[in-house]
């Protein structure tokens, strides 16, 4: 017992996440864990898609483990591989593997990044057989009745080749996640950012202005994230003006015809 509970305390969160609920995207998750159904989040960047799978890992008091998406993602990075120690070669379970052995969530961020081979490793973890298998070791593990494969995407940037296949999005469950209405935005940044609500309201209110014109070349609008950076730098002494510069609008372009746009909204706020 003191040893299953030792491996999984790295991944326990033990203090409660922010996240305030837009919709019924909690009662949803609960359902899903509980039904040992794959979810599948959809939202664009920095709108709290990661915080909503930490808040509901706390919430079902389960381990977490999260993986980061890339192009360079295999499945042997997922499900593990030998490796030399001690002059003995040793097998190490990856992510994948161990929170299919532990019962835990593994929570598959950005998922379009990895390789196509990589996601058809969670195949069978995602319909009834609830299977890992593991050919190097010639191990077929059955998931851990706690196990949940959640992952996560954007929408904005599907393309022809990057993008979930058919016979992957179909075995998910899916909750779709915007930006909050601009009061529960405002409350989220003034929580998060401990600035008081009137500047959260106009951080949120230039977020809308710059999401309005992402069709003249902005490929992303401003997210929650950024706007929480801004607040973390007001309240650090920063000014309005140049807590928006940095943490809103050089991350969003290096358009200098863009970058004056942006400045312009900055200033009708002062």
């Amino acid at each position: 017992m003191t040893a299953d509970f030792d491996s999984k305390k790295p991944f326990i969160i033990d203090t409660e996440p922010y996240y305030l609920a837009t919709g019924d995207e909690i009662a949803l998750f609960s359902a899903a864990a509980v039904a040992r159904l794959p979810v599948m989040l959809k939202g664009p960047t920095g709108c709290g898609k990661t915080r909503f799978v930490e808040h509901m890992a706390f919430r079902l008091k389960r381990p977490l483990i999260t993986v980061a998406c890339h192009e360079d993602l295999f499945a042997s990075d997922l499900i593990g591989r030998y490796l030399l120690k001690n002059d003995e070669t040793v097998w190490v379970d990856g992510p994948l593997t161990r929170a299919v052995r532990m019962g835990a969530i593994c929570y598959l961020d950005e998922v379009v990044e990895a390789r196509k081979d990589t996601t058809v490793v969670i195949h069978p973890l995602t319909d009834n057989r609830r299977t890992l298998s593991i050919e190097k070791k010639g191990e077929v593990i059955q998931a851990h009745p706690d196990f949940l494969m959640v992952i996560s995407y954007n929408p904005g940037y599907q393309s022809v080749l990057k993008d979930l296949k058919q016979s992957t999005r179909q075995r998910f469950v899916a909750l779709t996640f915007d930006y909050p209405p601009p009061e529960d935005e405002a409350r989220i940044v003034a929580t998060e950012g401990c600035i008081d609500t009137d500047t959260a309201m106009r951080l949120v209110t230039l977020a809308g202005k710059i999401r309005n014109i992402r069709e003249h070349g902005l490929t992303e609008g401003a997210s929650t994230r950024l706007l929480i950076y801004a607040a973390d730098l007001i309240r650090n002494g920063v000014t309005f003006k140049s807590a928006c510069m940095a943490a809103l609008c050089q991350p969003l372009t290096d358009d200098d015809r863009l970058q004056e746009t942006l400045s312009d909204l900055i200033d009708d706020l002062l």
